[in-house]
C-alpha cells in the first residue's frame, strides 16, 4: 500500500481541498453544535436523568475511535446498556444488557447527543464518516483508508442511506464517495443534504 509520509496513502478526492472545506467546514461546526448544545441542553439533562434513574451510573460511555489521519479519539454516547454480569463476574453479552430504554435511546440517537461536545472539541464534524473502533484502522484497503482523510461525523452518508441496513463494505464505500464529493465544488450541498436528511430520519 502506498502511503504518504504522514502514513496515511494518497488523498481520494482531496488532492486540493476547496475553500469550503479549508475554511469553512470548522467554523460552522463550531457554531452549528454551539447552537444545537445551547438548543438541546434541556433534552440532554432529561436523558441524563433518565440514565441515572434506570441504568444508574455511569450515565456517559466513552469509546476510543479512530478521528482524522487515524488518531485516537474518546468519542462519548449517553449509556443504554447495564451493567448485568453472570455469576462469575463478567459482564452479560450486550443483547442480555440492551433492555427497552437502551433500544429507544439508540432508534432516536438520543444516545448520540454528547458528541456535540466532541465536535465543539474538534475531535468529530457534524458531517463526516462515523468513527471506527481504532482495531480496523489497519484492516481498510487503500480506498477505504481514505475515510481518515477527513474529520469523523456525527453522520454521515451511510447513514443516511441506511445505517445499520448498510452492510460494511457498501458503508465503506459511501464513506470513500463521501471523501470525494468533499473534493468537488458542490461540498457544502453535500453536507447540508446529509444533515437535512439526517433531521427527517430522526424526526
Amino acid at each position: 500500500m502506498c502511503r504518504s509520509s504522514s502514513g496515511l496513502p494518497p488523498a481520494v478526492g482531496l488532492s486540493s481541498a476547496g475553500f469550503y472545506v479549508s475554511r469553512i467546514k470548522r467554523p460552522l461546526d463550531i457554531v452549528f453544535s454551539l447552537i444545537a448544545i445551547v438548543l438541546l441542553l434541556p433534552v440532554m439533562a432529561v436523558v441524563a436523568l433518565a440514565v441515572f434513574l434506570l441504568l444508574g451510573r455511569p450515565i456517559l460511555f466513552f469509546d476510543e475511535r479512530a478521528g482524522l489521519g487515524g488518531s485516537s479519539i474518546r468519542m462519548a454516547k449517553f449509556r443504554s446498556m447495564s451493567t448485568g454480569v453472570d455469576s462469575a463476574g463478567n459482564l452479560l453479552p450486550d443483547s442480555d444488557r440492551l433492555g427497552g430504554f437502551g433500544r429507544f435511546l439508540r432508534r432516536t440517537s438520543l444516545d448520540e447527543l454528547p458528541q456535540l461536545f466532541n465536535v465543539l472539541m474538534g475531535d468529530l464534524s457534524l458531517v463526516g464518516p462515523r468513527p471506527l473502533p481504532m482495531r480496523y484502522v489497519a484492516r481498510y484497503n487503500p480506498r477505504q483508508y481514505s475515510r481518515l482523510l477527513v474529520r469523523p461525523g456525527v453522520t454521515g452518508l451511510a447513514q443516511v442511506r441506511g445505517r445499520n441496513a448498510v452492510d460494511w463494505p457498501e458503508r465503506l464505500e459511501l464513506d470513500a464517495r463521501y471523501v470525494e464529493a468533499l473534493g468537488g465544488g458542490k461540498a457544502c450541498l453535500v453536507d447540508a443534504g446529509i444533515l437535512l436528511a439526517t433531521a427527517f430520519q430522526v424526526c
